[in-house]
């Protein structure tokens, strides 16, 4: 890969260049978002911090993909729930559009 791949990422307050393939960007930012998120759940709980909290945030998310894999796949349940709230707000402001008309 070339620098042109190079993305600057935050994590934490720190600053990373890490190598990222044309097209994978949005992932990337996701993929960060969530780690800055359970860092910073994690050392809350924990009061954790520097590389024993990188390494507990890493065992945790490599525990949740094991999970996920011996199960066979995704807990559909609470997705399935939240698409079906979010149906029915749509369908709400739907219909409260069509009473305007």
């Amino acid at each position: 890969m070339s620098d042109s791949n190079l993305v600057e990422i935050t994590i934490l307050g720190r600053e990373y260049r890490v190598q990222c393939r044309e097209g994978e960007r949005d992932a990337l930012n996701a993929s960060v978002e969530l780690v800055e998120r359970r860092m910073r759940d994690l050392a809350e709980a924990t009061r954790a911090s520097g590389e024993r909290l990188a390494v507990m945030c890493a065992l945790n998310l490599a525990h949740e993909i094991f999970q996920i894999q011996a199960t066979g796949g995704v807990d559909l349940v609470p997705l399935r729930r939240r698409i079906n709230a979010m149906q029915s707000r749509v369908d709400e402001a739907l219909s409260a559009q069509e009473k305007l008309f």
